[in-house]
């Protein structure tokens, strides 16, 4: 049984190969805040989720509240979705934010493709609200949820307080309270997903072994490691002060003497034998390493074949995953390196790619079994739309409402008690 509420990549997902060290805190939490600038807020000053897609037509809206004694309409609504609507200005951010984020993406065409999608925008909107409605129905808040994402936030930014974080939200001129709604609402609406529709999703061994058979030519990969280290830097002398003596060049390397090597080395082998007696190579290199790599257990990284030194290439080209090299001597100091994983180049077995394997049919899988479930929401729900808008998920069994001014009365009240819902 799978279980993967929060992410709908496509089929070949798994295939991509990124590159690059992780976003600085601050970089990404400012994308946050942009990004949420964009998004529309639901009705009830509750900010939406970004939409996958969009919608085309434009014509006259209905009226959110009767007119002021001027005759200016405060707000057009577009659709309304149980006691809950979506307005004009709503749908056009959607639509901004789609097409900034095609262009985003690097799209040879990105006109061709915000074309394509901008059909599914009031689509997205009209499932999202239905996803929160859902999750209304089955007591889910997020509460706790946003606390722990918002303390994981401010721990990456290596701020004090949530009192900080809000100062960051405020910096970007965002609203503290609309992106609280706006990161709960995301939570709320993947639970759902989780618990209506990924929890019955399920991959069998004979679907495994299909996608495997099928995609060997896209598995196909050159040999290469994955490495960590432990590096032991040698103390460089200190002398007594010269006043006389010239500065030392830009960048010079102060001088290390024999002894201070011999220590460095001394102490390399010390850390080895711990960790053939049992300890673990990450602890070890978090606590001793010398090198940048130690906060992270002492992780390096891939690398294929003509990236290392000939020597290091040689020695751990040789060796299984999960081998431990002896005590190198470098330029830096004393390195003991770890093969944490060695891929042979070909097709690799299906054990060592079965988890992308089991993603890939599992995001196939979620698409229609999500989409199946927005229609039933559909169908129960009551939902009217203003002329000319079209939601592209509408299902053909869906009631329209009744427009009575009864009707309307009722849904104001927060009632949900009839079918038949009528709006003016």
């Amino acid at each position: 049984m799978l279980s993967r509420p929060d992410a709908t990549p496509s089929r070949q997902a798994w295939l991509a190969k990124k590159r690059g060290g992780p976003m600085h805190p601050m970089k990404k939490l400012c994308l946050i805040f942009i990004a949420f600038a964009c998004l529309p807020a639901t009705a009830a000053g509750q900010a939406a989720a970004p939409p996958a897609g969009q919608s085309a037509a434009q014509p006259a809206a209905v009226p959110a509240a009767p007119a002021q004694p001027s005759g200016q309409v405060v707000e057009e609504i577009i659709t309304r979705v149980n006691n809950q609507i979506i307005t004009r200005s709503e749908f056009d951010r959607s639509k901004d934010q789609l097409r900034d984020e095609v262009k985003q993406q690097n799209s040879k065409d990105p006109d061709k493709s915000f074309a394509e999608r901008e059909k599914d925008v009031l689509r997205d909107l009209v499932d999202q609200q239905l996803l929160l409605d859902k999750g209304k129905d089955l007591g889910i808040t997020g509460d706790t949820d946003l606390i722990k994402q918002l303390d994981q936030m401010r721990k990456e930014m290596k701020l004090d307080s949530l009192e900080d974080l809000e100062k960051e939200a405020v910096k970007q001129g965002i609203s503290w309270e609309d992106f609280k709604q706006t990161q709960r609402n995301r939570i709320i609406t993947q639970k759902v997903i989780g618990e209506e529709v990924s929890n019955h999703l399920s991959v069998s061994k004979e679907e495994e072994q299909k996608f495997y058979d099928d995609h060997k030519s896209e598995m196909e990969q050159p040999e290469f490691i994955r490495l960590s280290e432990i590096l032991v830097a040698p103390k460089p002398s200190t002398p007594a002060a010269d006043p006389n003596a010239p500065a030392p060049a830009p960048g010079a390397q102060p001088a290390v003497d024999d002894a201070a090597l011999s220590a460095a080395e001394a102490r390399a082998n010390e850390l080895l034998k711990q960790i053939r007696a049992g300890a673990t190579f990450e602890d070890v290199a978090k606590k001793s390493s010398d090198g940048p790599s130690a906060a992270d257990g002492g992780v390096l990284g891939m690398f294929k074949r003509g990236q290392l030194a000939k020597e290091l290439e040689d020695k751990t080209f040789a060796m299984k995953a999960g081998e431990v090299t002896d005590v190198i001597r470098t330029k830096q100091g004393y390195v003991i390196l770890k093969v944490v994983d060695h891929q042979m180049a070909g097709i690799p077995p299906l054990k060592d790619v079965l988890p992308k394997i089991q993603d890939a049919l599992y995001y196939e899988k979620l698409q229609p079994a999500l989409r199946a479930y927005l229609t039933k929401l559909r169908e129960e729900a009551y939902i009217h739309y203003a002329d000319g808008y079209v939601d592209t998920g509408m299902s053909p069994n869906q009631t329209a409402p009744v427009e009575t001014a009864a009707a309307l009365a009722e849904a104001k009240k927060g009632k949900k008690k009839h079918k038949k819902l009528g709006f003016l």
